[in-house]
């Protein structure tokens, strides 16, 4: 299997002793993250975040389908990701490497498990139908920090969707084209993102945010953890062998509340500014029409 190509000892005695001055290779503070951009595109559910040099698609889908025996009155949500060589060459097709493991496992736990999506509106029949929910993830370009992007990405897909409007008449399920109907959202409960901490020097004394590739790989331990605007915390992922202070914990995790709440207004504004950009060619148009005469 390919592998990254390792910093030499050189660039890993800089990267720390640089860190150790309280300097970082890009001129950041420790607790900032990169420039951070979201797109949406000109179909709902796609979502583009670039965070750095670090650039996650998220597409979100929905289709009619069987519910599961076990839970006939909620519908089916999945996660999709896919890290292709074009991303870093350490990624093979077909060939799940650790990082894309761990990526799928904290954006299930984070966004799924933690039931920011409510499943049960996507029931149409009990037992019979419901939709089916998906968001394929798609890594275009990797320098660090993938699982905030990603999950960024994630959160902006489904907020962004519209599912086709449905309506049931004599036990026939009729589902409407965007033409007929307006497409309605999903019913969302929560945000949740993901702040992931990584620690360096003996004793992972040094806690930085948003690191870079180059920064990841001289790390000693890291830290996600999801959490949403309210403070309610769903998971927390402490990776790597090294210990950390309790202290230090609970000071990551206050800072992490504050860039939760960041993300969440420049989520809600980004959304906003969406909206506004497709009202144009509707009642907008038509209102100004009116006026122009």
């Amino acid at each position: 299997m390919p592998r990254e190509a390792e910093p030499s000892l050189n660039e890993r005695q800089f990267i720390l002793q640089a860190l150790q001055e309280n300097l970082r290779l890009d001129g950041r503070e420790f607790d900032q993250y990169r420039p951070l951009e979201l797109t949406f595109g000109d179909q709902y559910g796609v979502a583009d975040v670039t965070l750095g040099k670090t650039r996650v698609l998220a597409k979100a889908s929905a289709e009619v389908t069987v519910p599961y025996v076990d839970r006939p009155l909620d519908g089916i949500f999945n996660i999709a990701t896919e890290l292709s060589p074009m991303a870093s060459p350490a990624f093979e097709v077909g060939r799940p490497t650790e990082t894309e493991v761990l990526l799928s496992r904290l954006l299930e736990k984070t966004v799924r498990r933690s039931g920011a999506l409510d499943t049960e509106s996507l029931c149409l029949v009990a037992g019979q139908k419901v939709w089916s929910v998906r968001v394929d993830v798609h890594v275009l370009s990797h320098d660090g920090n993938l699982i905030d992007a990603a999950c960024l990405a994630v959160v902006a897909a489904l907020r962004h969707f519209r599912k086709p409007d449905t309506s049931m008449e004599s036990g026939i399920l009729t589902v409407y084209t965007p033409a007929e109907r307006e497409p309605v959202a999903l019913s969302w409960l929560h945000s949740p993102f993901c702040v992931t901490w990584s620690y360096f020097g003996d004793e992972g004394e040094i806690a930085l945010l948003d690191a870079t590739w180059r920064e990841e790989q001289v790390r000693v331990g890291s830290c996600t953890i999801s959490l949403n605007r309210h403070g309610e915390i769903c998971q927390i992922a402490k990776l790597g062998g090294t210990p950390v202070e309790a202290v230090t914990l609970l000071q990551c995790t206050n800072t992490a509340l504050t860039k939760v709440k960041e993300f969440s207004s420049f989520l809600d504004k980004k959304l906003a500014e969406d909206i506004k950009r497709r009202d144009k060619g509707g009642l907008m148009a038509e209102l100004s029409a009116e006026n122009d005469r």
